[in-house]
């Protein structure tokens, strides 16, 4: 009976990674921007690169463990031996080369996939600004003088400069199918490159937790021609929606499950108002209720001075 168990249960094992599988978005191997593909690449090379230490490994342990089993009488006894210069060699040597090949990919990787690196192309890039908000995504058009929650528009094959902000706590924004996560802080903006080399509807997400309705904070990221841009754009400048500074307070307050906003206009400059709010928390810099502590005992010594 034992026999038969385990080769049963070795060949379960297929049926029981697709099932533990099965529900998984591969988007990461399926990029549709060229971002996403050298990244996807770069993750395939560094783990084929590993695999070729453990793989080998794997099937000696086995090799090793059945030649040598305490029932073959046949494999070679030597409970004195302890070194073998060939095997050194092997042992250090291989995981030597792989790891100076792994480090050179990787650093030509890193610089060629800098998140702050603009994209070469021909086409003029499209500029989008993004303030994460408690719990949704603001979309400002600097450029087009429009704005948007939840919903990002942007024409294939034109790469996308991102500024990233937050007007709340940390959050990390992603878009899978497009490329690397960069993060937005308060106070702070990071910058992220990407392009679509095609038509398609992307999901973008948060990729750090950040509260109560961190899991409802999702966007659609649509890349599409440059004639539908230019008609989207088009239709939000008709939107009776405008994002001032009263709207924008009003926006900024905590909520959950947030409609897609259109808003035909948005006040100057939006972008750094937000990313300014924040300059008292820069090291060196005296946060607002030390800067009225600091004019309170100014205004205290100036009294003093008078009345002597």
């Amino acid at each position: 009976m034992s026999k038969t168990r385990y080769p049963r249960l070795l060949g379960l094992l297929p049926l029981l990674g697709t099932l533990l599988l099965g529900g998984c978005n591969m988007t990461l191997l399926d990029p549709k921007g060229q971002v996403g593909l050298d990244e996807r690449n770069l993750i395939i090379t560094a783990t084929l690169l590993m695999l070729l230490v453990v793989v080998p490994v794997i099937f000696m342990t086995l090799a090793f463990a059945w030649k040598y089993r305490a029932s073959n009488k046949d494999a070679t006894y030597a409970p004195k031996w302890n070194h073998s210069t060939k095997i050194e060699i092997v042992v250090w040597a291989v995981p030597a080369i792989i790891i100076l090949f792994l480090g050179i990919v990787t650093y030509k990787s890193t610089h060629a996939l800098d998140p702050y690196r603009p994209l070469e192309s021909d086409v003029k890039p499209i500029n989008v600004e993004v303030v994460s908000l408690d719990w949704k995504w603001l979309f400002i058009y600097p450029d087009q003088g429009i704005a948007t929650v939840n919903k990002l528009v942007f024409p294939a094959n034109t790469p996308v400069n991102f500024r990233i902000t937050s007007d709340s706590v940390m959050n990390s924004f992603f878009i899978p199918g497009l490329g690397g996560q960069i993060y937005a802080m308060a106070g702070m903006q990071t910058k992220l490159h990407l392009i679509s080399n095609e038509n398609h509807v992307y999901e973008g997400i948060s990729a750090n937790y950040s509260g109560a309705g961190f899991t409802g904070m999702k966007f659609k990221a649509i890349a599409t021609s440059q004639a539908d841009f230019d008609a989207w754009v088009a239709e939000v400048k008709q939107s009776p929606k405008q994002l001032e500074q009263a709207e924008y307070a009003e926006l900024s307050k905590p909520s959950q499950d947030n409609p897609v906003e259109l808003y035909s206009s948005v006040t100057p400059n939006l972008f750094q108002i937000i990313v300014d709010k924040y300059e008292g928390m820069k090291p060196g810099k005296p946060v607002e209720h030390e800067k009225k502590e600091v004019a309170a005992t100014e205004g205290s010594h100036s009294a003093a001075g008078a009345e002597e």
